[in-house]
This record gives C-alpha cells, structure tokens and sequence, in this order.
C-alpha cells in the first residue's frame, strides 16, 4: 500500500474513520465485537491478508491435521507478505482458538502488520506482549481443530460482520478495527488527517470551556476563522 497512506492512518481514530466512510455510504466496516489483545503503541495499518474457517467436521479435524505441511491455518502464516494484517473468519465462535502465541509470533517475525480475528485466541497473554497488535473477541484454550477448520486462504471473508476482500486496508486502534475498501484508502486517510486536525481544535476548546453548539460540527464562521489561525499558529 501506499507508505504515505499508511504514515496518515497511523495517526487517526477508527472513529474518524467510520465517519468518513459512512459519508460514502458505507455502514458497516466495522469489524463488531473484536477489541486489542494488548497496548498497541501505534495504530495497526496494513492490507488484508485473509484466512476463513468453516465448521469443523471430526473425520478431516483430528489433532493429526497439524502435521500436514499443507495445513492451511500453518499455511497462511508463511504465506502472508511483510506488511499485512492477517484478519480471520472464525465465524464469530470464540469458544475454540483461531490461533496461539506460536504462530502469532511467527507471523510477527516474518514482518506482519498484525492480526485480527472474530473468535479467540489462545496464549492471550502471550500474544498481548508480543511487538504487533491483536484483536480477538476473547481468550480461548481449545484448539481451533475442535470447532473450526481452515479451508481458504487469501479469500473473500466475513469478520465480525463486516466484508473483507483481499487488500483492503485494516486499521486498528485502542478501541477496534475499520476494513477500508482500497481503492479510496488514499482519500479516506487524507480526509481522516483533516478532520482530526479540527478535532483537536475543538478538544481544545471543549477543554477551555466552550460549547459545542456552532463548534462541533462547525456551522459558524467565527468559528471556521477561529481554527485557520489555530492551525497556523500549532503548524497543522
């Protein structure tokens, strides 16, 4: 992706994010109910590199399965590029794991920009203190083999209701992750720099006691007058 894009949205909300996007039209991008394993220091940012898991059938999920170099959960950890977020369908089923701190650590290692997924991980503290951020609905100990199986790698998915397609652009912050179409990744960062930067003027009014009404959003243009010459004076 474009390094530039990236450097924006390190530095922005998801928040900002579901409002730019929802001025597009686009609702629900999200991802529901998955929240960061650890303290991120910076916003996780990079394309989808994506893995779906199905319900588990007990002839093809036997513990066995994990010495199969073919296997495609162990599969899409070497196969996924430098720079990416691994996002999981695990059908919104924490109750078995989508991976554990091994291969998470792996992933690290190799240059991953993150992970996501839609059910649990195991080792949650493990992977909390790990160098790359991750997101889960909840801890979870059994082995995903007991529940799930992983079937596709690099497809079309569903995590936390919200559609994944391969490249989009995953941004996660404290609280949760956005999926951004990428071919309006560049114009949604550019325009979520933009309106953090007014956030931050309001914030800081808020702070100094003024109301919101004409500030947030601004429909004053003592306002708007007020914020150019902030911006100047704090270089934004």
């Amino acid at each position: 992706m474009n390094e530039a894009t990236r450097d924006k949205l390190r530095q922005v909300s998801v928040a900002t994010l579901a409002t730019a996007l929802f001025k597009r039209g686009l609702r629900g991008q999200v991802i529901q109910g998955v929240h960061p394993v650890g303290s991120n220091a910076v916003n996780m940012v990079g394309p989808a590199f994506t893995l779906r898991y199905i319900p588990a059938r007990e002839d093809r999920n036997q513990l066995s399965e994990f010495q199969n170099p073919d296997h495609p959960q162990r599969v899409a950890i070497e196969q996924c590029p430098q720079g990416h977020v691994m996002v999981i369908d695990s059908r919104k089923d924490a109750r078995a794991a989508s991976a554990g701190d091994i291969l998470v650590t792996r992933l690290m290692v190799r240059g991953g920009a993150g992970i996501v997924t839609d059910g649990g991980f195991r080792d949650a503290m493990s992977i909390g203190a790990l160098a790359m951020p991750a997101y889960h609905a909840r801890p979870s100990s059994p082995t995903n083999l007991t529940l799930h199986e992983a079937i596709e790698i690099d497809g079309p998915i569903g995590c936390g209701d919200a559609p994944v397609f391969p490249g989009d652009v995953i941004v996660g912050d404290a609280d949760c992750v956005i999926v951004i179409p990428a071919g309006i990744a560049d114009e949604i960062a550019d325009e979520a720099v933009e309106m953090t930067v007014y956030e931050d003027f309001v914030t800081e009014k808020v702070k100094g006691g003024a109301a919101i009404i004409g500030l947030y959003p601004c429909t004053k243009d003592g306002i708007r007058a007020e914020f150019e010459l902030w911006r100047k004076e704090h270089a934004r």
